[in-house]
């Protein structure tokens, strides 16, 4: 354990916190001003976060999945439904993203040529980017959208919101 101190401009308090938050495993933010009053003081005590686990496998990611052909309807149905102007939310991307790695799979395990798992991934890219930018709606357990290994496994992290969000809808 260790404490943080930073020192910068008000209007920096809550993005400071948040960026710490993020990082560490952090206790209680005390915040005071700095001896000319124009900027705050910030401490807080910190641990490195505890190693995260490994991704869940597919069959534990898609234990409670509607079947593909399913899914393929809802994506499909949803895309057309959207009203014009308007943005599709997260569960869209969460479900297209974890039909994409689901057909890459299969297409893996069948030896068949083709480009899903391309696909797949950039759809995983799009996700991660949805919840780095979203109002962070995203279990992020262990791994969260700015995760280095996010970065690296892109597919993982569909797998794990995804096992996430079948449990709790």
């Amino acid at each position: 354990m260790f404490e943080i101190r930073v020192i910068c401009d008000p209007v920096d308090t809550d993005r400071v916190t948040t960026a710490l938050s993020r990082t560490f495993a952090t206790g209680t933010m005390r915040d005071y001003p700095t001896r000319d009053g124009q900027r705050r003081r910030l401490y807080v005590t910190a641990d490195h976060r505890p190693e995260p686990g490994p991704w869940p496998t597919p069959e534990e990611a898609y234990a409670l999945a509607p079947s593909i052909v399913r899914e393929i309807g809802w994506t499909a149905q949803t895309a057309a439904d959207k009203p014009f102007g308007e943005d599709l939310d997260r569960e869209y991307w969460l479900r297209k993203a974890a039909l994409l790695d689901r057909i890459a799979l299969r297409e893996d395990e069948e030896g068949a040529p083709g480009d899903a798992g391309e696909v797949a991934t950039e759809a995983a890219r799009r996700l991660t980017e949805y919840d780095r930018a979203g109002e962070g709606d995203y279990h992020g357990v262990p791994y969260w959208p700015e995760h280095p290994a996010t970065a690296a496994d892109p597919r993982g992290y569909v797998r794990q919101e995804y096992a996430h969000w079948a449990k709790n809808h």
